[in-house]
């Protein structure tokens, strides 16, 4: 039976940079053009922290009963490391996804009921991405998804169901974020080019291959220093984002200089951190516009 910590290390702890920076540059964005509403910007957040721990669960479910995770070099996973049975982790993945669906349901009833088919989709996008007989993380589709669902859909969620429209900033905070959470996905599947190209798990890495995969992580690190910039014509402060700059850059660091397996793991905790503090700036410089 695992423990509490293997429970804890298992929901991937390192990854809730991506659930939480979305609401942060969301509410920020709210807030630029007068829409905060701080007990909905809560919501949102526990409503990003249970899909995100929920997404992280089903995919332990998944790719453990695939056999995908039988090999790993990087942190715990509970099915595939026999600590936990496969049966106690989807029920952890159901029931976190459920609770992101009850807080859900609350901001449909107190926005606009059409959100529902959004929230739909975000469940469905959680469970099939290594879920199912063709999930579509297994196609390269991994990045696309997180791309949309961590960043467009997340940002401009938040800031729609507190400001109830969304405007030009939040969709450049929504790119910006949406280019930082790939990253992350981009990182993790690169340090696993080799053992998902065994078990059949054809993610963009293994289709692009290690060289571009390097040079997509640039790219992708490079977008949200571009959207500080472009949100000058909000506010000067947006500039501030640029501190986050040598974070970007130290991230960057392995993933350039060719490190692989274990060598990665820093690369993927410095993205995730580049993007928090990234969010965090920016948030308040659009709070404060």
């Amino acid at each position: 039976m695992a423990t509490a910590g293997q429970w804890l290390e298992g929901a991937r702890p390192r990854t809730l940079p991506n659930a939480i920076a979305p609401v942060l540059v969301g509410t920020g964005a709210a807030a630029s053009i007068d829409g905060l509403v701080w007990w909905k910007a809560v919501l949102c957040l526990l409503l990003s922290l249970a899909l995100i721990v929920g997404v992280n669960y089903a995919n332990d479910y998944s790719d453990g009963i695939r056999g995908t995770d039988d090999e790993r070099v990087g942190p715990l996973r509970l099915v595939g490391s026999k600590v936990a049975s496969a049966a106690a982790v989807r029920n952890a993945a159901i029931g976190c996804l459920a609770v992101g669906a009850v807080i859900g349901l609350v901001l449909v009833a107190t926005t606009a009921w059409w959100l529902i088919l959004v929230g739909a989709g975000c469940l469905a996008g959680a469970w099939f991405y290594t879920g199912g007989r063709n999930p579509y993380g297994y196609s390269g589709f991994g990045e696309i998804a997180v791309f949309v669902f961590f960043g467009l859909i997340a940002v401009l969620g938040t800031q729609f169901v507190q400001a109830e429209r969304v405007d030009w900033a939040g969709l450049l905070g929504a790119v910006a974020v949406g280019s930082f959470s790939s990253a992350v996905l981009v990182t993790n599947n690169l340090r696993d080019i080799p053992t998902d190209s065994v078990s059949g798990k054809h993610t963009l890495a293994v289709r692009l291959g290690d060289t571009r995969t390097r040079t997509l992580h640039i790219v992708l690190l490079a977008v949200p220093f571009v959207v500080s910039l472009a949100l000058v014509a909000r506010t000067p402060l947006a500039l501030v984002g640029l501190l986050a700059l040598p974070l970007a850059v130290r991230a960057n660091a392995p993933v350039r200089s060719g490190q692989g397996g274990p060598g990665l793991i820093p690369a993927l905790r410095d993205t995730g951190l580049a993007l928090l503090v990234w969010s965090i700036l920016t948030a308040v410089a659009l709070g404060f516009a």
